[in-house]
């Protein structure tokens, strides 16, 4: 299970959005020491990242398109972290089960934004990725 991963990877994209800088590596680095992540989920977290980093116009022009509600930009940062982190895993990473990718999605928001948000985020993530909400 990667949950505890993912919640790594939730708090590293999060802090991103309150700067220029992209990523700190100091941050990264004490995360994946005190979350004890493996190997292998330090090499799922690198992934995530590059594929955010790579595709970070691409996935704000699908919220734009898919969140009705509010252009990306208006997005709740912890919201918009969510979904980036479940898009690079719907988009670009076929190992991963798109119903994996949603429920974590669901249960992050539920932990670190709202009920309505994890609604919210589960909604355009299933949109997106073609399926039925979860």
């Amino acid at each position: 299970m990667r949950t505890i991963a993912r919640e790594t990877l939730f708090k590293l994209v999060f802090s991103s959005q309150f700067g220029d800088e992209g990523i700190d590596r100091t941050l990264k680095s004490n995360l994946y020491k005190i979350n004890k992540l493996d190997d292998s989920d330090k090499e799922y977290c690198e992934r995530v990242l590059g594929v955010i980093a790579g595709h970070s116009e691409e996935f704000a022009s699908l919220l734009n398109e898919y969140s009705h509600s509010f252009p990306e930009s208006r997005i709740f940062p912890a919201d918009k972290s969510i979904m980036l982190i479940a898009l690079s895993e719907l988009l670009y990473m076929d190992d991963i089960p798109r119903k994996v990718s949603l429920n974590e999605a669901a249960n992050l928001a539920s932990k670190y934004s709202s009920e309505k948000s994890a609604s919210f985020i589960s909604g355009v993530l299933a949109a997106i990725s073609g399926g039925e909400d979860v």
